[in-house]
Formats: C-alpha cells, structure tokens, sequence
C-alpha cells in the first residue's frame, strides 16, 4: 500500500482532521504513514492544506510537485493553487461549492468558479466534482464535510481503506461526541451518488 494525498481547503474545515484519520488509519493497519500541513491564516478562511504519505518511509512529509496520487479539493480554487503536486495520471476529488475569500468579498474581486471547475478537469486524469453543499444538509452540518469527502474517496476506490475501516478509526481516535456525526457524514458521502 503507497499512497501519496494532497488535502486542500481553508481554515475551518477541518482538512487537518481529514489528513489525521487517513494517516491513522493507515498506522491502524501496521502501515507507515506520516503527514504535515501548511496552514496559513490563524483564522477561518486562511488557506490549508495537508499531505498524507502512506507506505513511503524514505521520503520527506512534504508531497513534491507531480507526484500526489490524489488531490482532495474542499475549496475550488485551494485545489488549484495546489494542482502543480499532482501526478499527470492524478485524481482529484473537488467540492464545488467556494469559500469566497475575504480579500476577494471586500475588494469586489470576482470569483469564477465555473472556470475554476473546468480547468480542474482538464488538469486530472479523473477529476470527481462533489456538491459539498448538498451532502452537508444531508450530513445535518456543515462541519462534517471534511468526512464526507473521505467517504467519496473510499467509495470511488482511491484511498486503500474499507468505510469499516474509516468507521473504527472514527469511534477509536475522536472525542465520543463526535462519533455519530462523522459517522453519519461517512455515510452520505460513500453514498454521494444518491444525492444528486
């Protein structure tokens, strides 16, 4: 099992904990993973990203350009700011829904996430577009995306675990407040497709 995966969003939804259940659950199965994140604002909005390699023990934390195995985008344009890492025959799994940044907001800058979404797909070998939006109210919150995106990636064959798996590392390593929720956001987003 080799897997290098780029997670990529802003703060305050949770790529960090993402990245943290996808490496221990690697460790779970005796397999050596490490991560490290880049987080940029101390606040809500400031750019965050985090690499998960798993099965590479000689290897830095870091993920170099052109070689992540997989891109998770919770924000459209974080993904592209991102998209240099990944490998040519890459996959990407995107939230379509932006997190309009502040600077943009307050500056009248425009956003274009049509384009933004159509040069990630013409920048993937596969790229799997995700309406966060939906899944979230289906999900009961809007906190629980980062889990959702995780249950899209074990669905679509691109992380090396079962949902059983996820499932255990979710009720092992979180607070047990916290366990039904992200369990129930695993859920909704293994089963994306029925939200469409």
């Amino acid at each position: 099992m080799k897997i290098d995966c780029l997670l990529a969003g802003v703060g305050g939804q949770g790529t960090v904990l993402a990245s943290k259940i996808i490496a221990q659950t690697a460790m779970s199965k005796q397999v050596f993973a490490r991560s490290s994140e880049t987080i940029g604002m101390a606040q809500r909005g400031g750019s965050v990203v985090s690499h998960v390699r798993i099965g590479s023990r000689d290897c830095s934390p870091a993920i170099p350009n052109g070689m992540a195995d997989l891109i998770i985008g919770f924000e459209p344009a974080e993904a592209v700011r991102n998209i240099g890492i990944l490998k040519p025959a890459g996959k990407l799994i995107i939230n379509t829904n932006p997190v309009i940044p502040v600077t943009a907001s307050l500056g009248g800058a425009s956003y274009h996430v049509e384009d933004i979404l159509k040069y990630l797909k013409n920048s993937a070998h596969e790229a799997i577009f995700v309406d966060g939006q939906k899944l979230v109210a289906a999900a009961g919150t809007a906190k629980a995306l980062n889990v959702i995106m995780l249950g899209v990636a074990i669905k679509k064959g691109l992380l090396p675990f079962s949902r059983e798996d996820i499932l255990k590392t979710i009720a092992d390593k979180l607070p047990s407040k916290f366990v039904a929720l992200n369990s129930k956001a695993l859920e909704v987003g293994y089963n994306f497709a029925d939200y469409k």
